[in-house]
């Protein structure tokens, strides 16, 4: 049965910067630590990606799979749904919601439904949940704020 998990955080930075950190894969590695390798395989004809393949290692959570995306027309909405199962993964939905909310600040709200092919022990489920939504919104602000001039 695949779990659900969705939480927000604001970032003090335009809609257009977060959409940009979170559309640069390739360097995911540089603010992502489970990310140890982030390669575009696909891009749409505007130059987004359409297929990212992410090699992840976090301690006993390790992984190699592949994420097809899609875009709203004004980037405020990027999701995306797993390729092929996985060695760890048999289904992940997600998506980020981007919300303008004034003075120059979005609000992000994360999204994601994952079924594991492994049993896990609901202690080491909210950890690895936790581990997924730091990184996808502490991580992600710590990176975009701190890109600011």
């Amino acid at each position: 049965m695949a779990d659900t998990s969705t939480q927000s955080i604001q970032v003090q930075a335009p809609l257009d910067q977060v959409a940009a950190v979170i559309c640069d894969f390739p360097r995911y590695p540089e603010w992502a630590d489970a990310m140890k390798r982030v390669e575009v395989l696909e891009e749409y004809d505007d130059g987004y990606a359409a297929q990212v393949r992410f090699v992840i290692d976090a301690g006993p959570l390790s992984d190699d799979y592949t994420l097809e995306y899609a875009y709203a027309d004004d980037l405020s909405r990027i999701e995306w749904h797993l390729v092929t199962p996985s060695k760890m993964q048999k289904m992940l939905n997600g998506s980020y919601d981007l919300v303008d909310a004034g003075g120059g600040t979005t609000e992000v709200t994360y999204s994601l439904e994952v079924e594991l092919n492994i049993g896990m022990l609901g202690m080491f489920k909210r950890k690895a949940e936790k581990m997924i939504m730091d990184t996808a919104l502490k991580e992600l602000k710590r990176r975009v704020e701190g890109q600011k001039a």
